[in-house]
């Protein structure tokens, strides 16, 4: 009877230890970046943006039918956009995260649907001269894009959505003359407020 055996000279040498471990620790870091929640929004940005959000709701004129008054708060969303994506930025190289990591992937997909369709609304309404509804608008599907992306975020994060979104409601259905103050309200107080609390309790 014939028992065929490999040659030990003809396997190939076992991997290190070191070489698994090496292997199981990159496997662990990308499951736990999937599962993981987007933690890299800074509170202290949030912070700032409702403060210029506040200089807007300042200098904007109170009637919002003036070319002035749009080019102002368009003005501030640019500036908030730069000043949160910055934050955010310095936030996570702080915290040794990546910042277009799944989890950031995951929140940035879910913001970006209602934002663009606010984008396209914006131009709608300004080419249609209907800049009464521009605040209610904005609000509301700013608070939706927060609330979406907050999904992946931490818990507090779809609460400010859905305040936004109350603030929005409000705007809807208030004569147009109030909408330096809603706007102040939604955009300075809120971001302003849930800001400081997330950089209390979720690392600055």
């Amino acid at each position: 009877m014939r028992t065929d055996r490999s040659d030990p000279d003809d396997l190939p040498p076992p991997l290190p230890l070191h070489a698994h471990a090496e292997e199981d620790l990159r496997w662990i870091r990308t499951a736990i970046e999937r599962a993981g929640a987007f933690t890299s929004i800074s509170g202290w940005g949030e912070v700032a943006v409702g403060v210029t959000a506040l200089a807007a709701a300042a200098i904007a004129p109170s009637d919002c039918t003036r070319d002035r008054w749009v080019a102002i708060w368009l003005g501030e969303a640019l500036v908030a956009a730069a000043i949160s994506i910055w934050s955010a930025a310095i936030k996570a190289q702080r915290l040794g995260v990546p910042l277009f990591g799944a989890p950031a992937q995951r929140f940035t997909l879910a913001f970006a649907t209602p934002a663009a369709a606010g984008v396209v609304l914006t131009a709608a309404l300004v080419h249609a001269h209907a800049y009464a509804l521009l605040p209610g608008v904005w609000l509301l599907l700013y608070g939706a894009a927060v609330a979406g992306g907050g999904a992946f975020s931490v818990g507090i994060v779809p609460a400010m959505g859905a305040t936004f979104m109350a603030v929005g409601a409000a705007a809807a259905l208030t004569p147009a003359r109030f909408a330096n103050l809603w706007l102040a309200l939604g955009f300075g107080l809120v971001h302003v407020g849930f800001g400081a609390w997330i950089a209390r309790r979720h690392g600055g």
